[in-house]
């Protein structure tokens, strides 16, 4: 079974380290101390970590849920918006990733999009590729 330190769950979550402890000291989700004597760093367990973050991905940043067919949901923060006569293209920095949506101009301009701005990359595919470290 995976166990994962704090820091690593948060690089996980996509989040600070300070911000996973909170979470963790709130209950959000089960730790336990690496060493018998309680001294030891605090693990979760992967399944735990796994089941929270499907839970933290069907929430806005406000608590409410997220409506949709859609489960793959990385809310973030427009960083460019390139604008063709026919086509767009724009970038959203969601915690560690980068997505990169191509759309038609008219749909860009009527989600108003501009850099600065916050937006949620929804993706939904046949086809993911998955890799191991």
């Amino acid at each position: 079974m995976q166990h994962y330190n704090l820091s690593q769950a948060a690089r996980l979550l996509g989040v600070s380290p300070d911000t996973a402890r909170r979470w963790a000291d709130a209950g959000k989700f089960p730790t336990r101390r690496e060493s018998d004597a309680g001294t030891g760093r605090r693990l979760v367990d992967g399944r735990d970590l796994a089941a929270f973050a499907a839970d933290l991905a069907h929430h806005t940043p406000d608590g409410e849920m997220v409506p949709g067919s859609v489960r793959n949901s990385f809310p973030g923060i427009v960083t460019a918006v390139t604008l063709g006569e026919v086509t767009a293209r724009v970038d959203i920095q969601a915690g560690p990733h980068r997505l990169v949506s191509l759309m038609t101009r008219e749909a860009a301009d009527e989600l108003g999009l501009e850099v600065g701005m916050r937006a949620t990359a929804r993706v939904k595919s046949t086809s993911v590729h998955i890799d191991r470290p």
